[in-house]
């Protein structure tokens, strides 16, 4: 694997010139059945990228692969034991292969692909030299028929071409592609937040709530994300790039917190018109006027679980007055049944001028004691 020396240029065909495409090149030692291909930049990922590209070409992995001695793939050069990026050897291991760098200024090592890129340069490149293109996508295109032309092109001096010789010696020898092809990945740190979410991207996601306040290695890919925590993964979730900015796994949370998140409006509705229709609307009253939808559960499910104390008439009943009164809190049907007022005829009171709140006491708690 290794970059060609040469690049080619990228011009927008109203603002001029913008930028150059490197190209990628990867060569089968027996049959020297080559790979080629453009990318926006020679950065990591799209290093890796190139090398998913080429394995899906190839129909497999070989044994070794041995890339160029670059910054981004070796992230320290040493004659005995060179350093390859973390991410490079998450992909090698991922298909299967071995990464053995070639020595720094010893294009011996890696011959083959240096006779490639010279072919590739002379023989592909050279023939797009006066061609304009505006963007990867395009050059990629011209590339294509232009690889299997060379590909399909037969020896001087031997029978048949890098095809046939791929065909008979290097595809039985690559080992199998996995089941799916490897996805970049980022590795971030992050502390658990005392609402045991972590943040990634403006987005939040739950973990186990006993990890609170403790640091957590996250493992980013395109459609996932996951926790670890000293090496064992806690806690896995869809990456989410649009919609709800919190995710939340029920298992994740306590016990107390689990039993409301549980509820949603429409079963709260449904639990509170079996009772009748008083209750449904007050129900309905309280998840409109609270801030959060929390808050309106636990109100909610504090007057239906009067019905445990009281039977299904006065409950519906204390729930209609309470809504003709506009009292839309638990306290005040709570009050109503306690004192035997459900059946009193309803008495708005018109608030004072100062306003009013719904936790205040009106009138009509005060009618049981007279």
């Amino acid at each position: 694997m290794d970059w060609a020396g040469r690049t080619v240029p990228l011009a927008d065909p109203e603002r001029g010139p913008s930028g150059v495409a490197a190209v990628f090149v990867a060569v089968l030692g027996a049959s020297s059945y080559t790979y080629v291909e453009a990318m926006p930049d020679q950065t990591l990922p799209s290093w890796m990228r190139a090398h998913v590209h080429a394995f899906t070409f190839f129909g497999g992995a070989a044994t070794l692969t041995i890339p160029d001695n670059t910054k981004t793939a070796i992230t320290a050069p040493c004659f005995y034991e060179p350093t390859v990026h973390p991410l490079y050897a998450d992909l090698a291991a991922h298909y299967g292969t071995a990464i053995l760098p070639a020595r720094v200024r010893r294009p011996r090592d890696k011959a083959l692909v240096e006779v490639a890129v010279q072919v590739v340069q002379r023989w592909l490149l050279a023939r797009l030299r006066n061609r304009t293109f505006c963007s990867v996508t395009e050059l990629n295109t011209e590339l294509v028929p232009l690889r299997s032309w060379l590909n399909d092109r037969p020896f001087r001096h031997v029978p048949g071409n890098r095809r046939t010789l791929f065909e008979q010696i290097d595809r039985p020898a690559l080992r199998p592609l996995p089941a799916q092809d490897y996805e970049w990945t980022e590795w971030l740190s992050a502390k658990v937040g005392p609402d045991y979410h972590i943040q990634c991207e403006q987005r939040y996601y739950s973990v186990p709530y006993a990890l609170v306040g403790t640091r957590v290695e996250v493992r980013l890919s395109p459609s996932c994300i996951e926790v670890l925590h000293r090496g064992q993964r806690v806690a896995s979730h869809l990456r989410r790039y649009a919609g709800p900015r919190f995710v939340t796994v029920p298992e994740h949370m306590p016990s107390a917190h689990r039993r409301y998140a549980e509820w949603t409006p429409e079963r709260l509705g449904q639990w509170a018109a079996e009772i009748g229709p008083g209750a449904a609307e007050l129900v309905a009253g309280m998840l409109e006027r609270r801030p959060h939808p929390e808050q309106g559960f636990r109100s909610g499910m504090g007057v239906l679980g009067l019905a445990k104390r009281y039977t299904p008439q006065r409950l519906e009943a204390a729930c209609r007055r309470a809504v003709e009164l506009g009292a839309y809190s638990y306290r005040s049907v709570k009050s109503m049944l306690s004192g035997g007022l459900e059946q009193a005829p309803a008495r708005r009171v018109v608030p004072p001028a100062g306003g009013t709140h719904e936790n205040v006491r009106g009138a009509a708690y005060y009618e049981g004691e007279q």
